[in-house]
């Protein structure tokens, strides 16, 4: 197959001149799921893209998710049956046709605490999910006694329950498939860059025509100009419209929603759990060697660039996940920690569990649309509905969307490189165990670093610090995945940052020299990376000790940034009236 476009250094370099030398059709600010959706929506019809991002893809909200593609069953009960229903359309969609290299069904058990009705009532519930998601992708559900759930799920207490219900919902790399959408945009010929921040916006009387995009990199400013800009930068939306007055239309709320990862060895199972809790729910979700068991879902008012977590939250997932656990799990069990915002619209309710999880598009301003709300699963809706709004009175009818049928980069072929991975395993020399692991996060792209190894055989060695990955997966980060900094190879392009006990500091040097020369490192860049992301790490686990939001906030924000003081979309240092 032909290469792939690559986000190489030069390749962002290139992009941000060619976007400051033409007016774009299309300007996206953000580099989340719904942000590249959009770039991939506009380009795939035949217009002239550009997306900017302040930090990496999927720095945000994006690369901090459940890691699920699902139509969220707690959606019934709100008999929001539209929503679920174009949600699980979606995840079929992702799981079978657009990036089955990236995502996966997996199964669920619902424990039953009440013999009749409880099985009844969800059991309607779950066979109504099946119907909506047409089983397209899953298996259907299937009802469990006691003694063939606790099969299923050692781990569980006996008396956590009476039976269960089994059903399927699908697991994706949210990081990565968020980097694949960018790529596959820049394959159709999207221009892209990260750390480029919107400083200011260029305005033709009442009609915003462009913004100014300062590379953090270099400090430049480049003066872009487009027909439409969308604003889908996520929970930092807000702060965008309020740049160019744009005060009316929906509000962005972030509910801050903590993940923690533990071995896999801690809980003995061949399933997730999805179970209540008091305010909402709590899954306990297989993520290949770990477990991932979230979510919190509380208000968040404080630095949106570094959402932190705090001892409170932990303690609360431990004590949720603990009380359908046989072994209790306790903190020298979490490896791994992430926090997220999710961009929720506003609504009359004071709890961010009962806000809405529908997008909205808007256009207050001429020129400006704004995307907002929604949830990962249906990423693709969004940004669809976007590109539509943007280009509804341009002078040219742009085509209609086509991306349920624009497979990502990698997935071509996929089916057939799964099966024959035995085969490639002896081709190149490794076990069929890191054939399946490649596959899975590089899909039929797997040729590319096939071919570097062939000229590179020192990348084939594992990571001494995170051995479940090999050095040719950090240098292609840098290469051709659009990584400039260390924290981005390690905590997107790769999770050694949330699957290694030590947060990924024994790693980071080793990947640091192998990423030094595609990037232009020497040594003091080098050690200067390294240090930062040291003391990212260390600012994260103090935030882990502290005992609330206020001072976990605190404890991160004492964390440098390598892109600069400020890391948001940020207020704009000018607004430009143009002739």
């Amino acid at each position: 197959m032909a290469s792939a476009a690559r986000l190489s250094p030069t390749e962002r370099a290139r992009a941000l001149e060619a976007m400051a030398g033409e007016e774009l059709d299309v300007l996206v600010i953000g580099g989340g799921v719904v942000g590249a959706g959009a770039a991939l929506d506009a380009t795939t019809r035949g217009l002239r893209v550009g997306l900017v991002e302040a930090r990496d893809y999927a720095a945000g909200t994006s690369s901090r998710s459940s890691k699920l593609v699902h139509g969220g069953l707690r959606y019934l009960e709100q008999l929001d049956f539209r929503l679920v229903r174009e949600a699980l359309r979606e995840r079929s969609l992702i799981l079978h046709h657009l990036a089955p290299h990236l995502a996966r069904p997996v199964p669920f058990l619902y424990p039953l605490r009440h013999r009749v009705w409880e099985r009844l009532y969800v059991g309607l519930g779950v066979a109504l999910y099946d119907t909506l998601g047409g089983r397209h992708g899953v298996p259907g559900h299937r009802h469990l006694t006691r003694r063939a759930a606790l099969a299923r799920f050692p781990s569980l207490r006996e008396e956590a329950l009476v039976g269960a219900i089994e059903y399927h919902d699908g697991q994706v790399d949210d990081a990565r498939h968020t980097m694949m959408l960018v790529r596959t945009a820049a394959q159709h010929g999207a221009l892209v860059a990260t750390s480029a921040r919107v400083t200011g916006f260029l305005r033709d009387d009442e009609r915003i025509v462009g913004a100014i995009v300062t590379d953090l990199e270099s400090g430049r400013e480049h003066v872009v100009r487009a027909k439409r800009i969308i604003n889908a930068a996520g929970v930092w939306s807000d702060e965008l419209q309020e740049l160019v007055g744009a005060r009316t239309g929906p509000s962005v709320r972030a509910s801050k929603g903590v993940h923690i990862v533990v071995p896999r060895d801690r809980i003995d199972a061949h399933s997730g759990i999805i179970t209540r809790t008091a305010t909402s729910v709590l899954f306990v979700i297989p993520w290949d060697d770990h477990w991932i068991i979230g979510t919190t879902d509380t208000d968040w008012a404080l630095d949106r660039a570094h959402p932190a977590a705090s001892r409170k939250d932990i303690e609360y997932l431990l004590a949720q996940a603990n009380r359908v656990l046989a072994t209790p799990l306790g903190p020298e069990d979490v490896v791994g920690v992430y926090a997220g915002l999710r961009p929720l619209l506003s609504g009359e309710s004071d709890e961010t569990s009962k806000l809405s999880r529908e997008h909205a598009v808007v256009s207050p301003v001429p020129g400006l649309v704004m995307v907002a709300g929604g949830k990962y699963t249906t990423y693709r809706v969004m940004a669809r509905d976007a590109v539509d709004a943007a280009v509804r009175d341009l002078p040219t009818p742009a085509a209609e969307s086509c991306t349920e049928n624009v497979p990502l980069v990698g997935a071509d072929g996929f089916t057939a490189a799964w099966n024959r991975r035995r085969l490639t395993a002896g081709e190149l020399g490794v076990d069929a165990d890191r054939v399946e692991h490649l596959l899975r996060r590089y899909g039929t792209l797997l040729d590319e670093l096939a071919a570097t190894l062939a000229e590179r055989p020192d990348l084939a060695e594992p990571l001494a610090g995170a051995p479940e990955y090999l050095r040719v997966e950090a240098w292609y980060a840098a290469a051709a995945e659009g990584a400039l900094h260390l924290d981005d190879v390690l905590t997107r392009r790769t999770r050694i940052s949330i699957l290694t006990p030590d947060r990924g500091v024994g790693a980071a040097e080793e990947v640091a020299e192998v990423v030094a020369p595609v990037l232009g490192w020497d040594d003091e860049d080098v050690a200067r990376e390294v240090a930062h992301y040291r003391a990212r790490v260390e600012a994260e686990l103090q935030s882990q000790r502290e005992p609330d939001d206020l001072t976990a906030d605190a404890a991160r924000l004492g964390a440098p940034d390598v892109r600069g003081k400020s890391v948001g979309h940020g207020r704009a240092t000018k607004v430009q009236t143009v002739p």
